[in-house]
């Protein structure tokens, strides 16, 4: 099974999705070229797509996303993981 959520779609039709599969429990953002630019689909690990030479809107979103994860009142509240 697959979650997907719509990181952005630019005006030419481009888009990123944020995906994450729920058996292996892979999470990566897969771009989407508008069918007019002929270009192909591509799937990239977080991090990759995070540090390419590129710097646009849809990276703001996924940022802005992971920066939603945090309480926005400044909790200093930390989970623990059973084992550590």
């Amino acid at each position: 099974m697959t979650q997907t959520r719509l990181l952005y779609r630019s005006e030419n039709g481009d888009q990123w999705l944020l995906k994450r599969e729920l058996e292996p429990g892979r999470v990566f953002v897969r771009h989407e070229p508008s069918p007019a630019s002929g270009g192909r689909v591509a799937d990239l690990e977080i991090g990759e797509f995070l540090i390419r030479g590129v710097y646009g809107p849809e990276h703001v979103e996924l940022l802005r996303l992971i920066g939603s994860l945090v309480d926005q009142q400044g909790s200093t509240t930390e989970r623990t993981v059973e084992g550590e």
